[in-house]
């Protein structure tokens, strides 16, 4: 046991994936119980700020850390942060947790300092690399999550909703960012493998950009409170985001679960942002576009980059474990049920009981499924 719990700090993936499942479930079965009423319990956070804060920083925080700080050392051939250090960033990390159950008793600046720490943290570890072998490539990640920070500061200093939805729209670049670079490249690395053409899989770097810099111009419009304006940008960034999604041709990778989970999660980018300008112009409700984002886009691809990156980085092949092709339909299902929620489409109570149980099913799989393989040492003996 001791061995094993060492080795969940060996390299960022093991603890931070291990860490993000579990809250998941935790965030997601405490909410439900408080709001069905079977629980009574007063967070430190008006109830429905504490599920947003958890879920967005709370549950997303570790995931990217774990995803950041993994591939990090990949791009940049720098050593590893594990070990000790590991283990205390991870603390402040749990200590966030710990302080956001805690109520009455904490005070609210330990409170907020606390869950203020922990990405500058990642970040100077990440940017500290990036900047030492002066890999500008990395730049532009590093500030997307810097900006995620900010919407962190702003959420909880300030009562202006519209933090909230900056945080969902930055962690939608990050996505894209991210999927652009991964999920044409692996794509087209597994068509070959098939002996298939990987020809039709295209990225085009214009595209990308006007997707990234439209995101970026709706970010910046949310405070004007305008909207016919927040809503065209949203169009115009849901559009672009769907035509280079369309580009990967994730279609021919669906034999591919591994796969076909990054398109789908990449495919609830456009969705959510065109439920947004749905919604500026009256032509949804206004929630529905959160939901999309967050359990369709956001949670889908966590599942899918841990599912994955658990593999690779612990030398064993890419097969995905039985079970996870059902965990993927699942988190899928949870969001299409939400979306159905919020539309009014589903009776509330219900379709969150459902949407809840979807959820901590999925992640309760990977955890099963994956527990063993991130406690275990690499299978190629290599260290991490």
């Amino acid at each position: 046991m001791e061995t094993q719990l060492k080795r969940a700090f060996d390299y960022p993936f093991r603890i931070f994936f291990l860490s993000t499942s579990i809250w998941a479930m935790v965030v997601m079965m405490l909410w439900v119980a408080v709001m069905s009423g079977a629980l009574h319990y007063s967070f430190p956070l008006p109830a429905l700020h504490w599920h947003q804060h958890e879920m967005l920083y709370g549950f997303v925080s570790p995931a990217i850390a774990g995803f950041l700080l993994t591939a990090v050392c990949v791009w940049t051939n720098t050593e590893r942060l594990h070990g000790v250090r590991l283990l205390l960033l991870w603390l402040v990390w749990l200590m966030g947790r710990v302080v956001m159950l805690i109520n009455p008793g904490v005070p609210e600046f330990v409170l907020v300092s606390i869950n203020l720490v922990f990405l500058p943290l990642v970040l100077l570890d990440a940017g500290l690399r990036v900047w030492k072998v002066r890999q500008r490539r990395q730049y532009g990640l590093i500030v997307l999550v810097g900006l995620y920070w900010v919407t962190q500061i702003g959420f909880l200093l300030t009562d202006q909703g519209y933090w909230s939805e900056a945080a969902i729209i930055t962690l939608l670049m990050i996505m894209a960012v991210i999927g652009g670079r991964i999920t044409p490249a692996f794509s087209a690395t597994w068509l070959s493998k098939q002996g298939l053409s990987a020809e039709g899989v295209r990225t085009y770097p214009r595209l990308d950009q006007l997707a990234l810099d439209s995101s970026l111009l709706l970010c910046a419009a949310l405070p004007v409170q305008n909207s016919l304006l927040t809503g065209a940008l949203a169009l115009v960034a849901g559009s672009s985001h769907l035509a280079r999604i369309v580009a990967w041709r994730g279609w021919r990778v669906k034999a591919e679960p591994l796969l076909w989970i990054l398109h789908l999660s990449f495919l609830w980018i456009p969705a959510a942002l065109l439920l947004l300008a749905a919604g500026k112009f009256d032509l949804a409700p206004v929630s529905t576009w959160v939901h999309a984002a967050g359990a369709g886009a956001i949670a889908s691809l966590i599942l899918g980059i841990m599912a994955r990156v658990s593999l690779g980085h612990t030398g064993r092949p890419l097969v995905l474990p039985a079970g996870l092709v059902v965990a993927f339909i699942l988190v899928q299902a949870a969001a299409i049920l939400r979306v159905a929620t919020s539309a009014g489409q589903l009776e509330w109570r219900l379709g969150i009981s459902i949407t809840a149980a979807c959820w901590v099913l999925a992640f309760a799989i990977y955890l099963g499924r994956y527990t063993a393989i991130l406690l275990s040492p690499r299978v190629d003996g290599r260290p991490g």
